[in-house]
Order: C-alpha cells, then sequence, then structure tokens
C-alpha cells in the first residue's frame, strides 16, 4: 500500500507544508473516528483537479465500520460522488438524506472539508454503518455532538491544533474516559470510566455539575500556587495534556478546547488510568539500574582479578608462567570492557565498534615491533550474549597475530573487516582478521591445533556463537582469520 507521502506527491499539487497539515490531521483523526461511530476517508483532489484520491483511512474502535476493504489509493472521478464535490467547492460540511447501501448495509455518509490558513487541501468523507443504529444512550449523544464540534473545526481549520504534538499510542483515547465541560469548565457529561479515574483520585461523589478545574485541584496532592494554574488546564481553557498522581493512583488528562464557530463553547476532556502503567514503569527503570549496577559491579571485579594477576606475573620467574599470567589479564580485560559498556546502557546491547577498538589498542601494546592494527567496516550493535564471547574470540585471534605473525622490530599491520548482512529478521556477521606478517607454519591445520588461544576460540565461536572459524593464508602474505557468525538484525 502507497503511504500518503507519496500518493500525495505523485498525484496532488499540494506543498510539503500542506502535506505536514494532513499528517497532523491524520495523527489526531482517531479521536473524530471513534466520537462518530464512523470510518473516514481522506480525499485529496489531483493535480488536474479532475480526480480525487484517497490518501489516508481510519475505523473506529466504537463501532462497526463501513469498509471491509482498504480504500488507500483509489482514485475516483469528480462528479462520480456528489458530497465530495460540494464540501471541496462550497467549504462546508455536507450530509445527505438517505443512507447508501453498501454490500445490504445501510451507510449515512457526509463530506467535511479540510481547511488550512483559508484553503480547502481536501475532503473527509465520514461513513457511519447504520445496520446497528438503535436509541442513542446519554454517551453516545455526547460523543456525537463532541464529534459535530470537532468536524466544525476541522472545516474550519481550527483543529488540530498546530501548537501541541500529541503521541496518540500513549494519549487517552475516547473509551479509556470522556469528560464534557461547558464554556465555564462545569462538567456536563463524564462517562462511567472518566468517573472511576475520579474516584481512584479519591473524588467520593458525581463529577456532573462540578468545576472540573477546581474538583482536580481539590484531589491532587500538590498545593499553593499550582492549584490555579492545574485548576485552568484541568477546565480545558487550552490544549493539553497532563498527569496527576495521589497516593491512590495516576491518571493521564487531555484537554481539547472545542471552538466550532471560533468562539470557545467548552471542552473535551480525555483520561485515563495509568496507575498500573506507571508502577511497571518504574518496576523496569529500577530493574534497569539494578541490571546496570550489577554490570558495574562485574567490571569492577574483573579489573580487581586483572590487578591481581598482574601483580602475581611480576612475581613470577618463569618467562612461561608471567606470559601465561599476562594473556589471562588480557582476556579479562576484554570481559570487563563488555560489562564497562552495558554498565552505560539501558538494555542488554551494546554498540561492539567501540568495544573491538578498544580492544585493539589494548592488545596492540603487546606488539613486539612497529605494527599498527585498525578496523574497517562496523559490527553495529549486538546483544550481550555475543558481544562478550565475540570480545574474547577478537582478543585471543589479534595475540595470536601480534606474537606469532611479527618478530621483534618487525614493522607491519593487522585489520579487522567487520560486515553486516543478511535479512531484517536475521542478520550474519562475517569478521576477517588479515597480518601481512611471516604467515602459517607448513601443514599447520587450525581445527586440530594445541594452542590454549585457538582452543578458546573454537569453542566460543562454534560453541557459543554457533558460527564457522577458519584460518587459511592471507591473499598476498600473512595470515587471514574468518568468523561467521549469526546475530540478531540491528534496529
Amino acid at each position: 500500500m502507497p503511504s500518503m507521502n507519496e500518493l500525495v506527491r505523485q498525484h496532488t499539487a499540494l506543498s510539503d507544508s500542506d502535506l505536514e497539515w494532513l499528517h497532523l490531521l491524520v495523527s489526531e483523526w482517531q479521536l473524530l473516528s471513534d466520537l462518530s461511530f464512523a470510518d473516514l476517508v481522506l480525499w485529496v483532489p489531483t493535480r488536474d483537479g479532475t480526480r480525487y484520491v484517497s490518501v489516508a483511512q481510519m475505523r473506529p474502535n466504537t463501532g462497526p465500520t463501513s469498509y471491509q476493504d482498504d480504500m488507500v489509493g483509489h482514485l475516483v472521478p469528480r462528479g462520480r460522488r456528489p458530497l465530495l464535490d460540494a464540501a471541496l467547492d462550497e467549504g462546508r460540511i455536507v450530509r445527505e438524506g438517505d443512507p447508501q447501501w453498501r454490500e445490504e448495509v445501510p451507510v449515512r455518509v457526509e463530506s467535511i472539508p479540510v481547511r488550512r490558513e483559508g484553503r480547502i487541501l481536501g475532503v473527509i468523507a465520514r461513513n457511519t454503518n447504520l445496520l446497528t443504529v438503535r436509541t442513542p444512550s446519554r454517551l453516545e449523544l455526547t460523543y456525537l455532538q463532541s464529534a459535530s464540534d470537532l468536524a466544525q473545526m476541522i472545516a474550519a481549520g481550527s483543529f488540530p491544533s498546530s501548537n501541541q504534538v500529541v503521541d496518540m499510542d500513549a494519549s487517552p483515547r475516547v473509551g479509556d474516559g470522556l469528560i464534557r465541560l461547558d464554556a465555564d469548565g462545569i462538567v456536563q457529561y463524564a462517562s462511567p470510566n472518566a468517573l472511576s479515574a475520579y474516584h481512584r483520585l479519591g473524588l467520593a461523589s458525581d463529577l456532573v455539575g462540578h468545576h472540573l478545574g477546581v474538583t482536580t485541584a481539590e484531589l491532587a496532592p500538590s498545593r499553593g500556587p499550582v492549584d490555579e494554574a492545574l485548576s485552568k488546564v484541568a477546565s480545558g481553557w487550552a490544549p493539553r495534556e497532563f498527569e496527576i498522581e495521589s497516593p491512590e493512583g495516576v491518571i493521564q488528562f487531555r484537554a481539547i478546547p472545542l471552538k466550532p464557530k471560533g468562539t470557545r463553547i467548552g471542552s473535551l476532556v480525555l483520561l485515563r488510568d495509568v496507575t498500573e502503567l506507571r508502577r511497571r514503569e518504574r518496576e523496569l527503570i529500577t530493574k534497569d539500574a539494578t541490571i546496570r549496577e550489577i554490570h558495574h559491579r562485574v567490571k569492577n571485579n574483573l579489573q580487581t582479578v586483572a590487578a591481581l594477576l598482574r601483580l602475581q606475573a611480576r612475581r613470577i620467574e618463569s618467562e612461561r608462567g608471567r606470559e601465561a599470567l599476562e594473556e589471562a589479564v588480557r582476556r579479562v580485560g576484554s570481559i570487563a570492557i563488555v560489562h564497562e559498556t552495558l554498565s552505560q546502557n539501558l538494555d542488554e546491547r551494546v554498540e561492539f565498534d567501540e568495544i573491538a577498538d578498544r580492544v585493539l589498542a589494548m592488545v596492540s601494546e603487546i606488539s613486539p615491533g612497529a605494527v599498527t592494527a585498525r578496523r574497517t567496516g562496523r559490527f553495529g550493535i549486538l546483544d550481550a550474549e555475543v558481544a562478550t564471547p565475540l570480545s574474547m574470540v577478537l582478543t585471543e585471534i589479534l595475540q595470536n597475530a601480534l606474537e606469532h605473525g611479527f618478530g621483534p622490530g618487525d614493522t607491519g599491520s593487522v585489520e579487522v573487516s567487520a560486515v553486516r548482512g543478511g535479512t531484517t529478521k536475521e542478520s550474519r556477521l562475517l569478521v576477517t582478521v588479515q597480518d601481512d606478517g611471516v604467515g602459517l607454519p607448513e601443514g599447520f591445520d587450525p581445527h586440530r591445533s594445541g594452542n590454549l588461544g585457538l582452543q578458546i576460540v573454537r569453542t566460543l565461536v562454534e560453541g557459543e556463537l554457533g558460527g564457522t572459524f577458519d584460518m587459511v593464508p592471507a591473499p598476498e602474505r600473512g595470515t587471514q582469520v574468518i568468523l561467521d557468525i549469526p546475530v540478531r538484525a540491528s534496529k
């Protein structure tokens, strides 16, 4: 299905600022759809003015749909739908008398012009499925009246508000709780969910007939100068989102002033009880902080172990014993680098390029000659269970290349190359470590070598990482180590 951007730019003459206004409208129009119990389809005239193209569609959460199929991308000639023509040409909301019949379902159709800065950009077709129509309740009448006011504001160009950016995924919706206020901030209607939310805050009575701002300020735990501002915001004088937290619960609010004819006649207040959501968020924050603290302590402990090994190495007279302890120090250090990075992140994923560069710098210190080490390509973001063994593998391979590929006074280079590839769900990491040293001995088999470092590499790559490992002569000179590892795709 083509996107709104593609359809608007391909078929219409709207500017980028007009397109942004349509995006703002579409980000908000779930509210109109739910209040209307109706499907919405946004039609925009084509560049030559002979047709309409549908660029967006919304179905209601509060009632049955009128369109089983997706309408986005459809083109209809001008004249086929007279209501669209009338709304576009006359700049007013147009309602037809008799319903249309679609697959034995009666549908009431209305057209709402979309105005911006005095110009009509397109028309919203509002389609209401009448199959389940019954005598409306007080809640439904309030919904429909509020929808009518919002429709008039869209036709006048005063909704949505360009001064407020709303995250609709997190913002309260119609079904969460709705309060209708008059121009003075007095509650005319409160849905059962809205009343339950206020009971959660400590309200013992009904809301209807009370001033919502004053009532909200009295229930809020804070007192003093902030009460006056809270009272005004809760009265719906301006489009705002806010939260109130009391010992009993947390309620999220969204106020929408209603100005169908340019003058404020009241407000809609949407609200949602987010007590449990905020409790879980706090638990996650606490859990994340605990995990980061654990990684920090593990890093400190590993650094302590490394320091003890260094002290022990200085006191060993055996050259081989000292070298073995120094190798152990580097292995412990590579793990400590990963835990240090994890202690600074909010999740169990790390940007491995920084870790690879630090491992390169750490291992380069043991170079017997003037050997330079560098990285090309990107490892990208890796899970902790991949990053930890991979850092050890990289340490062993680099250490092996520098110790066995070059002698005292030799010059050369070691290059670590990383390439990510694969699908969006499955990705593979191809790592190549290549040096221009003396190369492999005659008849050397890396899969049977008794060298401890290569045994560690084989075990970690094949066992822990589920990948493959090979060591072959480089194309020109030296040695090339190739790792192929499955990883989770970067987001």
